[in-house]
C-alpha cells in the first residue's frame, strides 16, 4: 500500500470545505462539485463528498448517509506538533468539544471534537515523559 485516501460523508460540502481549510491552513488539492481533496502529505488525503452524491453509488445496498449523521462510527487521528492549538481552533470553527485536551493511557496528550457531520476528530502529541519512562 503506498496511499491513503479516506473520505468523509458530509451533509455540506462548501461549509466542511471552509472548516477543514481553516482547521489545517491549507487549500484543497481538488475542490469540484461532488468532490474536495486535501492534501496531507505524499500519499495521504482526506476527501469531503456529499452525501447526497455517494447515496447515488451506495444505495439500496446500504442505508443512505443521512440516517447515520451525527453518530460517531470512526475517528481521524492526527498526530500532530500543536495539538492542543488545533483543537482550540476546531472549536472556535464550530466543531462540538468531545474530551479536553489530557494525558492518555496509551502515552500521548490527546483531545477530541466532532465535526459538523460528527466525525471525530483527535488532535495527539506524544507525552515526553511517558517517553523517558519516568
Amino acid at each position: 500500500m503506498n496511499n491513503l485516501f479516506t473520505i468523509l460523508y458530509v451533509k455540506d460540502q462548501e461549509k466542511s470545505k471552509r472548516f477543514y481549510r481553516d482547521l489545517f491552513e491549507q487549500e484543497p488539492s481538488l475542490d469540484v462539485p461532488g468532490m474536495t481533496e486535501f492534501s496531507f502529505f505524499e500519499g495521504c488525503q482526506l476527501g469531503l463528498m456529499p452525501e447526497a452524491g455517494i447515496s447515488k453509488i451506495i444505495t439500496p445496498a446500504l442505508p443512505h448517509p443521512e440516517k447515520g449523521s451525527n453518530i460517531p462510527r470512526c475517528e481521524l487521528y492526527f498526530r500532530v506538533e500543536g495539538a492542543e492549538s488545533y483543537l482550540r481552533r476546531a472549536i472556535e470553527l464550530g466543531a462540538k468539544p468531545v474530551s479536553p485536551y489530557s494525558p492518555r493511557d496509551w502515552g500521548e496528550h490527546v483531545g477530541y471534537v466532532a465535526d459538523f457531520d460528527g466525525h471525530v476528530l483527535a488532535f495527539a502529541e506524544k507525552d515526553l515523559l511517558h517517553l523517558l519512562d519516568v
